[in-house]
């Protein structure tokens, strides 16, 4: 779609004063989904020269928020040598977009979209991620990824701010995973998915429920629980309000399946630990 109210486009590595109706520009597949009548300028993210993928010597993994969802999906499926590497293309493939959109599509505008539905939201924040913010004068702060999400299309940004990239721990890397999602129709948006990961070295687990509810919800035990102890996590921590309503899926059914798939995922997970433990 034709923007015809931006009258400038500018390089992000000229770092310009913020202006009011100016916006990031990483992949631009939101941005020219639909008209943005607020919007004045662009600021180019394509040429700062950001290495996708980053694997730091402590094992972790730093994602590039012009990282596009093709490269992370070659990265999991051909470079990354980890027991989390499988849930990489899980979450890609819970686009069911085409491989244009793949192409352009970034981890960094996923994330800042906000939407319940988005993958690389589910992904980091499984894995327990963090994301490095740049304010206008150049300072830096993390957040945890099921912090910086704070709602349907709301996250902690300030204004001008930029995600410039996304920090998995190696020792999430290295964890077994566990993939569940549910959606009304055959090749329809996500109307929950939840992941879980089984910490090898101490056993803990952690379930994480998202598209479902309106943000993210992480869940960890240090040792895995039971059906009811779960149950009883999700239910004492995801309110009424938590759950999503859309066209996609009711909060009663958005509700039934985010449990049922934590159970699913929290059952494959025990078993796999309990054979390990024998």
């Amino acid at each position: 779609m034709d923007l015809n109210t931006i009258t400038d486009v500018r390089d992000a590595r000229l770092r310009e004063p913020w202006r009011p109706g100016d916006a990031w520009l990483g992949g631009g597949t939101y941005l020219f989904s639909e008209p943005q009548p607020h919007l004045r300028r662009l600021i180019d993210l394509s040429r700062t020269g950001w290495e996708p993928l980053t694997r730091h010597a402590d094992g972790s993994l730093e994602i590039a928020a012009t990282c596009t969802i093709a490269q992370l999906s070659r990265f999991g499926r051909h470079t990354l040598d980890a027991p989390a590497a499988p849930l990489f293309e899980q979450c890609c493939r819970a686009f069911l977009a085409s491989f244009k959109i793949w192409n352009m599509a970034t981890l960094g505008g996923n994330l800042c979209n906000g939407l319940p539905a988005g993958p690389m939201i589910s992904l980091t924040a499984a894995l327990d991620g963090s994301c490095l913010l740049q304010a206008q004068d150049g300072s830096l702060r993390e957040v945890k990824v099921v912090d910086f999400i704070t709602g349907a299309g709301r996250k902690d940004l300030a204004e001008g701010e930029l995600l410039r990239s996304v920090t998995l721990p190696g020792r999430a890397l290295e964890c077994r995973t566990a993939f569940r999602q549910a959606s009304l129709y055959g090749l329809g948006r996500s109307g929950a998915l939840v992941i879980g990961t089984l910490d090898p070295v101490d056993g803990s687990l952690a379930v994480t429920i998202s598209a479902a509810t309106v943000r993210p919800f992480r869940f960890w035990f240090p040792l895995p629980p039971d059906a009811e102890q779960l149950r009883r996590a999700i239910e004492g921590t995801v309110g009424d309000e938590d759950w999503f309503d859309d066209i996609h899926g009711l909060p009663e059914w958005r509700r039934h399946m985010g449990l049922r798939l934590a159970e699913e995922v929290r059952r494959e997970l025990t078993h796999s630990f309990e054979e390990r433990a024998r």
